[in-house]
Parts: structure tokens; sequence; C-alpha cells
């Protein structure tokens, strides 16, 4: 499908018809076919009504898509439900259609065995072709499995990916560009002021410059590391950073160990930034430096009255009231990672277990799940959210907008360890923020090289 929902070879209307999947993973999918038809099927229907009661994560998205069904449809006879009715889209007026394709079928056209709701779409579907051969439908569906079967059965069927916004994660912002030799031997012109005690490079533009963002950063192999601060045609705005005090910064005790970890963390203690996006292979100290920073930006510089740690793990989000105790107490278990990175950084302590109990104790070090942030508003909080390879891009969104006034967000994920079905490194919610946030000028993204945990995890990581 390109970016307007129709197949290169035919400008003919297409009959799109989502799972349920597509609905969960993104409750406004059905907005997103142009002018073309969009069928949901009864059977999906009756999925989304089932999922859609208690706390679930995916509880709320079932009840959104539901309320845009039904928005949609208004009160259109059922005559008109099962034709189509027309997607009114503001002021724009009407564009595609939504129906509800229902079960007529004839039961010598099941070539599946109905035993799954799959089965009982992919046969409603044989049986539409069967009776109507010059339709061109389509299921769309981020359930592979589903794909193949649908295929199998000569039936057409593609992935949703309308908020896919790269094809290759490799090909994603890195939020630095590292360049062999010097940096000043690409630029051809470049004047230099001085202000506020900090040194600025206005460089023009040319072939030999990397395509770059803003507050992305450059490092070369002289030591020279630059923040782009603007972004013009004919013209970029760098402002001076220095590798030494970036390599002797400090927080809560804890020091960077490689360039990358410095500005992560200088992105981290900056006020003027307000989101960081911090991507990387485990052990690389994302949630270290983060941790660290939220606990020195609490403690000691008071910007930030509490900080909000929340993260999506599998099973989490299917419940978390199996667990005796309240909120905190049930999210403990699940934010380990939290309390063994709060024991690393006191590891040289006389009662290193003493310490993490105190600091527990005084920092405002508040433990969320994700099903109870809905609707929250943080203000001045520093909101810390682990695993982000694992929110789709619709829940990335519900997340980082609780974000108040005077807050901050930090996301902290890794590509390479999705738990979450249907969902892969170039639709996670982590690769979407990525994409999105490349042009915000008060947010930095930088991806964290090495494995520096232990030398196990570093050869782990590589050969297993």
């Amino acid at each position: 499908m390109d970016d307007h929902g129709r197949t290169p070879s035919s400008n003919q209307p297409i009959l799109y018809v989502l799972d349920t999947n597509v609905l969960i993973h993104d409750p406004n999918a059905l907005l997103n076919f142009e002018e073309h038809h969009v069928t949901i099927p009864m059977t999906v229907l009756e999925e989304l009504d089932k999922l859609k009661a208690g706390k679930l994560l995916v509880a709320a998205e079932c009840r959104q898509a539901i309320r845009l069904i039904d928005q949609t449809l208004g009160v259109a006879s059922p005559e008109d439900v099962e034709k189509g009715v027309p997607i009114q889209r503001g002021k724009s007026g009407p564009k595609g259609f939504l129906s509800i394709l229902m079960n007529r079928r004839r039961e010598p056209n099941a070539l599946l065995p109905e035993t799954l709701n799959d089965n009982i779409i992919i046969n409603q579907l044989i049986d539409l072709h069967a009776r109507e051969p010059g339709l061109h439908v389509v299921l769309v569906t981020k359930d592979i499995n589903m794909r193949l079967k649908a295929r199998a059965c000569g039936i057409e069927s593609e992935d949703y990916s309308t908020d896919q916004l790269v094809d290759d994660v490799s090909m994603l912002s890195r939020g630095y560009h590292t360049m062999t030799g010097s940096f000043w031997d690409r630029v051809n012109k470049v004047e230099t002021r001085q202000g506020h005690g900090r040194t600025w490079h206005q460089v023009q533009m040319n072939e030999n410059l990397p395509a770059v963002h803003i507050n992305e950063f450059i490092i070369d192999e002289q030591g020279f590391v630059g923040w782009i601060k603007e972004v013009r045609k004919d013209h970029l705005l760098i402002l001076d950073m220095h590798q030494e005090p970036l390599l002797h910064q400090e927080a809560w005790g804890l020091k960077p160990r490689d360039i990358y970890q410095g500005l992560a963390l200088f992105a981290l203690l900056d006020p003027d930034i307000h989101l960081v996006n911090l991507s990387g292979a485990a052990g690389s100290g994302k949630t270290i430096l983060a941790l660290a920073a939220a606990i020195e930006q609490t403690m000691v510089s008071k910007r930030y009255r509490r900080i909000i740690c929340t993260r999506s793990v599998q099973g989490l989000d299917q419940e978390i009231g199996f667990l005796p105790g309240t909120e905190a107490e049930k999210m403990e278990p699940w934010l380990g990672a939290i309390t063994d990175n709060l024991e690393a950084l006191h590891m040289d302590d006389e009662n290193t277990h003493g310490s993490v109990d105190y600091i527990l104790s005084k920092v405002p070090l508040q433990f969320k799940s994700l099903n109870y942030i809905r609707g929250r508003s943080f203000q001045q909080s520093l909101i810390l959210i682990d695993e982000c390879q694992n929110l789709t891009p619709h829940q990335m969104k519900t997340i980082i907008t609780r974000a108040g006034a005077g807050s901050k967000v930090v996301c902290l994920g890794n590509l390479a360890q999705i738990d979450t079905p249907y969902l892969s490194a170039t639709s996670s919610g982590l690769t979407y923020l990525t994409e999105r946030f490349k042009d915000f000028p008060n947010g930095v993204h930088i991806a964290l090289q090495g494995v520096p945990r232990s030398i196990l995890a570093e050869y782990a990581e590589s050969h297993l």
C-alpha cells in the first residue's frame, strides 16, 4: 500500500478489511485509507467488545475504536451500515466509506475450519470474492500468520503500515554523526563568534556535510564535538561543545564512560530539553544514566518535584492485580531495573542495601502502571518510561501527552528486545517517536554505544 492507501496497479477504490489487532494498534486506523472503502467484520466487533472491559492496557484502545466506529456510522440505517456510510472528515467533507461486514456466507465456500475467529474472517472474504469477483479486497492485519493463511486461500493481505515511518531501522537517526578525520576538512566557509562563554560556528552547507537535524551532534576523530542548533538551506549553526567537560560531568556520583554517555547525560541535565530519547543495547547505560540524572535533579538541584517511573512489560499489560499490595508495591517487581541501578550507584557505600532503602525513602520516586497513567497530568515531574520498544505509536502518544508544565520525559528502549505481539522494530512506538521528534527543538535522541555492563554481557550481545 502506498501513502494514499491504493495499490500502484489500480486506481479503483479498494475494499480494506480491518482485523482487530489493527484497531488496537491504532484506534483511528479507519480514517487512514483515503477515498477507499473500509469494512470491519462483525467478528472483529465482537472481539473488541470482549476486550473493551477491565483495566487492560488494550481496553482503552478498544473503547476508542468502538466510539469512532459508532460516531462514523451515526444514525445510518442497517442497509447503509452494510452497504457503506461516508466517512465525514471535518471541513473537507466526506471521503471514503465505512461498513460492517455481515456474515452472509453459504457454507460450501468455507475453506478453513471455523474454530478460530481468524478463519471465520478469511472464509467470509473467500465467499465475498466468489460473489463479487470484480471487487478488489485487501485484508489488513498485523498478524503475519493470518496474512499467510489469507494468501494461501487466494485473498490479498498486507500489514498496517500507515504509522510506519521507516522501512529499515538501520536508517533511523542515531542523534549524532561520527566523522573520520577532522570535521573542518569538510567545511568550505565558517564564521565563528563568542557569546556568554560559548563558541558558535556558522557553517556554510555543502555536499560534504551529512543531512542533519536540529539538536543532533557532530563528533570527529580530532576531538571536536558540535551541537547543531539551527538548520537552514544555506548554513548550519553549531554550538562548540568540549569533550573534557562532557566526560567529567557528574550526576549523583555517576560519570559517563564514553562520549555518547556524556552527550546523553548532558541532555538529561539540560533544563531546556524536555524530551530525551535513549536507545541502545542491553547494558549500554540507559537506565543508570537516566536514574542518576533524575535523582540529581530532584534531590540536589530541586528542578523536579518527583520522579514517575513506568514501563511496558508483557504480563504487566495484562494485569497487575495478581500481586498483593498497593499499586507501588505491585509495580516494584516489574521495576527491578530501577532498584538494581540504585544499588549500582551506591556500590561503594558501607551498607549498599541501607543506602538504597534510605534513597527510596527520601527520593520522591513513584512507580506507576501504564494502566493508570491515562487521564493523568504530571506537573514538574521527571517521567521515566522504560522498555519503550514494547509500546505502539498510539500508546507512546498517550503517555507523552501526560507531561504537564515544567516536566521532562525520558524514554528508554532497545529495539532488539521487542516482546509485544504484532510489533516489530519498524512499527514500534520507539521508532515512531525517534522519527517524529527529529525536528523538535527541545528534544534529543542518543543511540548509546557498546555494552560496558561486563565483558560477559558484551560477548553475549555480539555472539548470541
